[in-house]
């Protein structure tokens, strides 16, 4: 089968051209980190990632858009990871062909697939897709699974259970600074926290049960409504008010990690987030070794 590895996914817009006629439509290109963001990024990681690779690895890094493309927020995420694959703690590949899932062969080549605010992939046209990374995961390999990665999966419940939720709108939209509290201060994964409750500028998704279930998960950050803004927010569907941002898991002999947070380049700015999301990678990998079993409710 055929396999395209690029860089980057596509919105397609369409201009409003003089008379009936219109033009033909025309991917529109991500944005470009500028060079003040690429020198901030490799400042905030350094050279060396937190873990040390038990044995080399692979990452590949997905960046599929079938809906809303988070453009800013999929451009900073590929440079962190660029970056952060200098270390020498893993290797990254970037695609946004279907082929680079659905051929078997190519994705057992990897360690970790990351989804990198991947939205509505089309599971029932790429049939492989799905059993795929199931198997994947099943088999021992990890799935890191960023901000819109949980905007999939609608028609196939069995990958939104391996994810651990799914998209059901965003209360705390973009524009706001919402608060956020350590459900777990001292695991590893929230070390970059430095064991406090913070406050930070994202868009944070609501998840969907029966795919959200915290007595599956091991939570590490949830929204913090004890703050007064945060718990105001409009639209909030659950009636539990609970609201995870991160979690982790183990599925089958792989590790699943999620975090709501990266809609933009702020969550990458953000040295504490930043290092979140790369301690995310490295327990999916294997390398940073964390305890995910369920925590109480």
């Amino acid at each position: 089968m055929k396999r395209v590895v690029l860089t980057a996914c596509a919105v397609l817009m369409v201009p409003v051209m003089s008379g009936l006629a219109q033009a033909k439509k025309e991917p529109k290109p991500l944005p470009v980190v500028p060079p003040e963001g690429v020198s901030q990024l490799e400042a905030l990681i350094g050279n060396a990632l937190h873990a040390k690779p038990t044995k080399a690895r692979r990452v590949l890094v997905f960046s599929k858009c079938e809906g809303y493309v988070h453009g800013e927020g999929i451009v900073y995420g590929i440079k962190a990871l660029e970056i952060a694959a200098k270390t020498g703690a893993f290797q990254a590949a970037f695609a946004t062909d279907y082929a680079a899932l659905t051929d078997k062969a190519n994705l057992f080549k990897y360690d970790a697939v990351v989804l990198n605010s991947t939205t509505r992939l089309k599971a029932k046209d790429n049939p492989a897709l799905v059993p795929n990374l199931i198997e994947f995961v099943k088999s021992g390999r990890g799935l890191c699974v960023i901000h819109a990665g949980a905007d999939n999966f609608y028609d196939s419940p069995d990958a939104a259970e391996m994810v651990g939720g799914q998209f059901d709108g965003h209360p705390w939209g973009g524009g706001g600074t919402w608060a956020f509290k350590l459900d777990d201060p001292s695991h590893p994964l929230n070390k970059a926290f430095d064991g406090k409750g913070f406050k930070a500028g994202d868009e944070i998704y609501q998840q969907k049960s029966p795919f959200y279930d915290r007595s599956k998960l091991r939570v590490l950050v949830s929204l913090d409504l004890s703050d007064d803004k945060t718990a105001a927010a409009k639209g909030q569907k659950r009636a539990d008010k609970d609201h995870a941002v991160s979690w982790i898991r183990p599925y089958g002999e792989g590790r699943v990690f999620y975090t709501s947070f990266a809609h933009d380049k702020r969550a990458y700015l953000n040295p504490a987030i930043l290092w979140h999301i790369l301690d995310g990678l490295q327990y999916t990998l294997g390398d940073l070794k964390a305890d995910d079993k369920p925590a109480a409710k």
